[in-house]
């Protein structure tokens, strides 16, 4: 593990293997932990650095203050990036993390060579979801009553709302020991998620992206995950889709050598 000072914060990060270097941005209650299964194979072709972002493992945070938003964790991985001084990058982001990257690609296409978006987490608004109404999500409200057990101390409690809401009935009981161990070491983010005001991907927003991307989902994964994929898919000119049969939404988890195959035959083309 290393760190590095950007806007102020040391981001702690993996830094493994040799070639181009590929940055992974994880998403809600991670860490670079999160990417240990496709570090083998990733770092073979590529150097992948993976950091963990502000307020994330292995920094402990209480959940007070401001400095928790989508907007922050942009402006971190456009500074992580700039700091590294390896000319542009390809980018990779899983669910919030997506968004995340989403939005770096669409402020600074000048850091990026590739993009790969593995169901990138947000909202749609009307100019892409016919349904759109404005407010907060059912995910909104379901990421408030478990930041609401949290903040009371109700870490296990709090995490059962959050990953039945996103995987379905029981997943928070199915999950081993090892990865409810690394969703317990960032509860507290999800109190600063509350008020990530995250902004809903748009028409024009997926228009703007430049860069070649890769998108990445699981195709049993449930909920609105699947349509904000398909939606930014059709509308980021020359992306194309890749779904990982049998997966849901921790797909590089659940199919790390079918995502490894997946993500280095993209970076491999010219």
């Amino acid at each position: 593990m290393q760190t590095l000072a950007v806007n102020g914060f040391d981001m702690a990060y993996l830094d493994v293997g040799e070639g181009p270097p590929l940055v992974c941005v994880h998403g809600s209650l991670c860490d670079f932990r999160i990417w240990s299964s496709v570090l083998g194979p990733l770092s073979k072709k590529h150097r992948v650095i993976a950091p963990s972002l502000r307020h994330f493992f292995p920094d402990h945070w209480d959940g007070v203050g401001d400095t928790y938003s989508i907007a922050q964790h942009v402006d971190d991985v456009i500074g992580f990036i700039e700091k590294l001084d390896m000319g542009p990058v390809d980018l990779m982001g899983h669910s919030r993390g997506g968004h995340i990257t989403f939005r770096v690609a669409q402020r600074r296409p000048d850091l990026l060579r590739k993009l790969i978006l593995a169901e990138p987490g947000g909202e749609l608004d009307a100019t892409l979801d016919p349904a759109y109404k404005p407010g907060p999500s059912p995910l909104a409200a379901r990421i408030a009553a478990s930041a609401e057990l949290i903040a009371k101390g109700d870490i296990d409690g709090g995490l059962e709302i959050f990953m039945d809401a996103l995987e379905g009935p029981g997943a928070w009981k199915r999950l081993p020991a090892t990865p409810k161990q690394l969703l317990r070491d960032n509860a507290t983010t999800l109190i600063g998620q509350m008020r990530d005001a995250r902004p809903p991907f748009s028409k024009a927003d997926a228009e703007a992206i430049r860069t070649p991307t890769l998108f990445i989902g699981g195709a049993n994964t449930r909920g609105t995950l699947p349509l904000v994929l398909r939606a930014l898919a059709a509308n980021v000119k020359g992306s194309r889709t890749e779904m990982i049969p049998g997966a849901t939404h921790p797909m590089f988890e659940q199919a790390p050598q079918k995502y490894c195959e997946i993500v280095l035959a993209f970076l491999a083309e010219a």
